[in-house]
């Protein structure tokens, strides 16, 4: 019998100070990469996929087409946060992946990222299809529990707020 996968891995990262503002928050555009990079070190620890290696070997990779982020709660120099992510919607050739940025407790959410991707050839850049074994994966990958729309980003910022304002009273 087989290990299930993790289908939301998380990981801490600590807050550096050159990817700061003058207010020593998080800079906005720096919030891509730690999600990013999370995502990429959750890609490689978790399912054993190293993208650029993959997209060497066969020809083709994930390029991002869209992000959608709400920046909640400042992410401020020397704080560890709590970086989850998760597939929440794919097809023959899209992603959709969630990523949350928490407190290091993971009772509050600090910024909520849905990044977009389309599988592409290289070179060249036209759209091609998952193979039929990364399709299996991606089935077992998706997290059921989050209906995923197009158009549901900002609802999606509610219901995990509303979420965490509920975590934070039981901790009390």
């Amino acid at each position: 019998m087989s290990v299930p996968l993790v289908q939301t891995p998380e990981t801490t990262h600590r807050v550096r100070f050159q990817d700061c503002d003058m207010l020593g928050h998080l800079n906005n555009a720096r919030y891509l990469d730690y999600f990013l990079n999370a995502r990429e070190e959750h890609a490689l620890q978790h399912y054993a996929l190293n993208l650029g290696q993959q997209a060497q070997e066969q020809a083709a990779g994930w390029v991002i087409t869209k992000h959608h982020i709400a920046y909640l709660r400042p992410a401020r120099h020397a704080e560890t946060v709590r970086i989850r992510t998760q597939l929440i919607h794919f097809d023959n050739s899209n992603l959709v992946v969630e990523m949350q940025m928490l407190r290091e407790d993971s009772l509050q959410l600090k910024a909520l990222l849905w990044s977009e991707m389309t599988l592409v050839r290289l070179p060249g850049g036209t759209r091609t299809e998952h193979s039929p074994a990364l399709m299996e994966l991606l089935e077992q990958l998706d997290v059921n529990e989050v209906d995923y729309e197009p158009d549901g980003f900002d609802e999606r910022v509610r219901e995990l707020r509303k979420h965490f304002k509920s975590a934070r009273k039981g901790e009390d």
